[in-house]
């Protein structure tokens, strides 16, 4: 039986369904304050009758929306990339009439872009409404300053671009274009590259070799461009950003040695690692969420693909998710915990986690290859004393 959503909760949910709109528009609106919307939203507050009416005014729903017991329709799940965001990225998106954004609000745009994509549980419905004329207006920002005099503004916009064009990569990867995905991971780079900027072009280095771990036989490729870009960024001693990227990039390099089932240089690489994460911390630098969790994170991944699931379960038990300040990387984590529990045919457990899976986002779950398959095992062998509910979460994610 699906959860029943409180009022707060139907209100988020209607406001982000209906143009995704901010709780300061709303709220002004409304005439109360932002935060006080957000007091409602999190269950901390109950709106009167009045402003009850106000909100579902508009939010263009009727009352009788926020305040149903039945849950709230949903938006079917797209698996791909949004036409949308697949045209603009190709330039197919009819020119319009507007005035050229500056760096500064282009930048603001972009981290609330890059928010949305590692906390929001709905990621891909968020991120699909908002990408579109943030990759017109970067674009046309750039061509507007190519001949300009103002170098400071065209770097900055270029390093706008280069965190534009990385979030890009991530979003069409996950959403099954890996075509599109290497072709913003280059756009990253020459971005980056242009900028001058060393830090983000060993993120945009960082994001090719995600790319390249997502292709068929492309791990040796990732370990080649993740080497050349640490040798880029110098000698150690220098600023946290380097280490953090030095970091990231020998995370690519034991994840594409884990590929060609390399175990033990792999786990070797992770030593080399773990000083670089003691160094930065749980940090989040240029949205690598680079740190001792994600290491713990990978150490995990290589037993589980090792097929070592007791190790892995072992090391599981020493990681603390709700450090990591990426939902996706809680997602991974809790993947991998299933994975385990999937390979000692744990099936209650593997249950438990794909519940922990979908609360965190159901999105990603239902993109999420290990994930619909394990929930199709479980529909093939699972006891009949819980059947009706795998099958129900199989209703869920659209799997049957």
């Amino acid at each position: 039986m699906e959860l029943k959503l409180p009022i707060g909760a139907r209100i988020r949910h209607y406001r982000r369904r209906h143009g995704n709109r901010s709780l300061a528009a709303v709220a002004g609106l409304c005439e109360v304050s932002e935060r006080y919307l957000s007091m409602i939203e999190n269950g901390k507050r109950t709106p009167s009758p009045k402003l009850l009416t106000r909100i579902a005014a508009e939010l263009d729903v009727p009352v009788a929306a926020l305040l149903s017991d039945e849950p709230p329709p949903k938006d079917p799940i797209s698996l791909t990339t949004s036409p949308d965001v697949a045209r603009a990225l190709l330039g197919h998106t009819p020119t319009r009439a507007r005035p050229v954004a500056g760096p500064t609000k282009l930048r603001d745009r972009v981290e609330d872009a890059w928010r949305i994509w590692q906390t929001s549980p709905e990621r891909f419905s968020e991120i699909e409404r908002v990408l579109p004329a943030l990759i017109e207006d970067v674009e046309q920002s750039i061509r507007a300053h190519r001949g300009s005099s103002d170098s400071v503004a065209r770097r900055d916009l270029l390093r706008v671009a280069a965190d534009l064009y990385g979030l890009l990569r991530s979003y069409c990867r996950r959403s099954g274009r890996l075509d599109l995905s290497l072709m913003v991971a280059d756009r990253a780079l020459r971005a980056a590259e242009d900028a001058d900027d060393p830090i983000r072009i060993a993120a945009a280095h960082w994001n090719l070799g995600h790319c390249l771990l997502s292709q068929v036989g492309g791990a040796q490729e990732a370990e080649e461009v993740a080497r050349v870009a640490i040798k880029g960024l110098g000698v150690p001693g220098e600023s946290q950003d380097a280490a953090a990227m030095k970091g990231a990039l020998e995370l690519v390099r034991v994840v594409a040695e884990a590929k060609n089932n390399k175990w033990w240089d792999a786990r070797q690489r992770l030593q080399t690692a773990a000083p670089l994460g003691k160094r930065v911390g749980d940090s989040n630098t240029m949205w690598t969420v680079f740190g001792p969790t994600n290491i713990h994170l990978h150490a995990l991944s290589i037993e589980m693909l090792a097929g070592e699931s007791a190790e892995g379960l072992r090391l599981a038990d020493e990681v603390d998710i709700s450090r990591l300040p990426s939902r996706e990387r809680q997602f991974t984590f809790t993947l991998e915990l299933a994975r385990c529990y999937d390979l000692r045919r744990d099936d209650a457990a593997v249950f438990v986690h794909l519940l922990d899976l979908e609360e965190l986002s159901g999105e990603d779950m239902a993109r999420s290859a290990p994930a619909v398959d394990m929930v199709a095992g479980l529909l093939h062998r699972v006891r009949p004393t819980y059947r009706r509910q795998v099958s129900k979460l199989a209703e869920r994610i659209g799997i049957v």
